[in-house]
Formats: C-alpha cells, sequence, structure tokens
C-alpha cells in the first residue's frame, strides 16, 4: 500500500509561501501533470488516489490512497490541510468523487478545475450507439445472441448481468468479483496504450461482434475504436457525464496555470 502523505499542519514558514494543490488522480493526465508540479519549488502538491488499483503508479509527489469520507471528510482535508487549488484528474466516469469536490470545494470556498481529456468523436466509418450508462449500453446488445468485447471497467461489469445471452471478453486492469459477471464471460487483464494492429488481432481472434467502452477520451486505448473502424463494427459508447459550469481544463499548460506555475517545464 503507498504512503499516505501526511496532512503538514505543521508547516514551517518557507512551507506557508507555497501554493498548496490538492489533485486528485487516477489518470495518465494527473500522472502528467504531477511530473511537472514535482518540479515546482513554489507549489506542494498532494496526488490523491480512490486506491481501486492495488499497484498504482508511482507519480513522483507525496501521494494520498483512499477515500475521503465523502463530503464533510473532504472538507476537513481541505481546511486542516490548508489547501489552495484542487485539480480533479479523476476517471472521467469516476462521478462520486467529482460531485464530492464541486460540493467540498463550494463550501469552503476553494477554486476547482477539471483537468480531463476531450471525449472521442464519431468519425466516417464508425458505427457508434450512444447511450447514457452501463445499464443503457446493456440494453442496446438486443436479444441476439453476440460475442462482446466489454471495456467497461472492472467496476461496470455487474449491469451486464441483465443480459445474460451474450458472450463477454471483458478487458480490465484489476480482475472484477467473481459474483458481478455475467454467465458467459471471459477476463483478459492488461493496461493500456494499446495498438491498432493488436486490437484488430485481438477482435479478430475472439470473433467479436460488437464492442461497449466508455467514451473516455484520450490516445491510451483509442485503438479499440479504430479497431472496430476497420472490422466495420457497431460500438455501444457510454456517454461520459457533464461537469456543469466548473473550469474545464484540457491542456497541461492550462492547469499549471490554474495552480499559478509558468506555463512552461
Amino acid at each position: 500500500m503507498p504512503i499516505i502523505a501526511p496532512l503538514e499542519t505543521s508547516l514551517s514558514p518557507a512551507k506557508f509561501k507555497q501554493l498548496r494543490a490538492l489533485i486528485l488522480g487516477g489518470t495518465s493526465e494527473g500522472r502528467r501533470l504531477a511530473g511537472r508540479l514535482a518540479g515546482e519549488s513554489e507549489i506542494y502538491a498532494v496526488m490523491s488516489l480512490a486506491g481501486r488499483t492495488k499497484a498504482p503508479l508511482d507519480v513522483g509527489l507525496p501521494m494520498r490512497v483512499g477515500g475521503f469520507g465523502g463530503v464533510d471528510g473532504l472538507i476537513r482535508y481541505l481546511t486542516e490541510a490548508r489547501i489552495d487549488r484542487v485539480i480533479d484528474a479523476t476517471h472521467p466516469f469516476a462521478a462520486r468523487i467529482s460531485a464530492n469536490a464541486r460540493a467540498a470545494c463550494a463550501a469552503v470556498g476553494v477554486p476547482l478545475a477539471v483537468f480531463s481529456r476531450p471525449p472521442w468523436r464519431a468519425r466516417d466509418g464508425d458505427r457508434w450507439i450512444e447511450v447514457a450508462d452501463n445499464e443503457s449500453a446493456a440494453r442496446a446488445l438486443g436479444d441476439a445472441k453476440r460475442r462482446v468485447f466489454l471495456t467497461v471497467g472492472r467496476l461496470g461489469v455487474a449491469a451486464f448481468r441483465a443480459s445474460p445471452r451474450h458472450e463477454y471478453l471483458i478487458r480490465s486492469i484489476e480482475p472484477p468479483d467473481a459474483h458481478e459477471l455475467p454467465p458467459l464471460s471471459t477476463s483478459i487483464l492488461s493496461r493500456g496504450p494499446f495498438e491498432r494492429e493488436d486490437e484488430i488481432a485481438l477482435m479478430r481472434e475472439r470473433r467479436i461482434e460488437v464492442v461497449v467502452t466508455k467514451n473516455s477520451g484520450g490516445a491510451s486505448t483509442y485503438a479499440k475504436i479504430e479497431a472496430a473502424r476497420a472490422l466495420n463494427l457497431e460500438v455501444v459508447v457510454i456517454a461520459p457525464p457533464a461537469y456543469g459550469d466548473i473550469l474545464q481544463l484540457t491542456d497541461l499548460d492550462a492547469a499549471m496555470a490554474f495552480l499559478g506555475a509558468s506555463a512552461a517545464p
């Protein structure tokens, strides 16, 4: 288990001059931001991870692993750790922590920004069915038995037990809980980035007929979209949640500027 960063409520005068930032991580964007912040002397930043991945990557910053205890716990942390800025660099579908961050930051007046990748957009040749959530995706598979490549993360597979007639190839970083798996399913564990030709080969080998994915954006897992396009496969795409009026950043320099750092590394 990675070390949990101390709150550092007893700070030297030099520390008070630093801007103190909390990065809610779990994405490649969060890791890139951490790499830049690790070299910033004027910013003290802590990376917080939900703890769902058993072996998180070292990001070069003090790390906090595990939940805060809801909105009240996050308010307490922001106050005791004297946090000046929060950047939400969690997965686009990490709805609960994002909602908690919005509520907690509003309660204590700490500026919040979302740093995320832009969602994918359908291109010529794509056969997309866009849906709102996992349950809708399961229904979109229809009644006829199909071979499904399911890439919605281990926490989303339980919704597909409602469509047990299909054969599922489930790919995730961590293994799903056995009791949440659809009855006709095979799991493979892998972390991106993935290559287009490898994805084409996998889909051909497993005779995949339809791909189900969250629209998480970015390049790391886009190869499955390219492969489905090349093979003329249908893709059920789960739309990302809306962020409302929260400041949204998709550029690393913009995220650094939000924290008051220079844009150039």
